[in-house]
């Protein structure tokens, strides 16, 4: 019987993408899970982009952060992070309710300034976050219609 688990169902999402999306998607997930451990991952597969949200419970509202997979960038989401204090301006978006940056590298996720955006984001959640609960992933939906998932050559 072929494994349809959730993490490789979500495996065969990122594999869609281009080996430099796919890589550095995995290498943030990995570091998101870390400092998040108690968090319900809840994966979207939608048309613009392969998301995967990170919260305190398993509504889509109470998630804090999100980890989007484009076809040709990777970006951390800060859900609830349109007031997030920001002094080192890392933060885009003009939305009234998130805010994103654009990952370069994994190792962007432990450049100080973005660990202290995380910090605020965790300490301003409106449902705050329990490390010592089991963290899950769930597969939440799968458009029918997406965009290609690796760009025009």
């Amino acid at each position: 019987m072929p494994d349809e688990s959730p993490q490789h169902t979500l495996d065969g999402f990122i594999d869609r993408f281009t080996p430099r999306i796919a890589a550095l998607g995995r290498q943030a997930l990995e570091r998101m899970r870390a400092r998040l451990p108690g968090a319900i991952q809840m994966v979207y597969d939608n048309y613009n982009a392969l998301v995967v949200g990170f919260g305190p419970s398993e509504r889509p509202s109470d998630a804090i952060f999100s980890i989007a997979l484009y076809p040709r960038s990777v970006a951390l989401c800060f859900l609830q992070g349109a007031g997030l204090a920001d002094p080192a301006g890392l933060l885009r978006g003009s939305g009234t309710v998130a805010r994103h940056l654009v990952l370069e590298r994994a190792d962007d996720l432990d450049r100080p300034e973005v660990e202290d955006l995380v910090a605020r984001a965790l300490a301003g959640a409106r449902t705050p976050l329990d490390a010592a609960r089991e963290g899950r992933l769930e597969i939440r939906s799968i458009s029918a219609k997406q965009r290609p998932r690796r760009p025009a050559e």
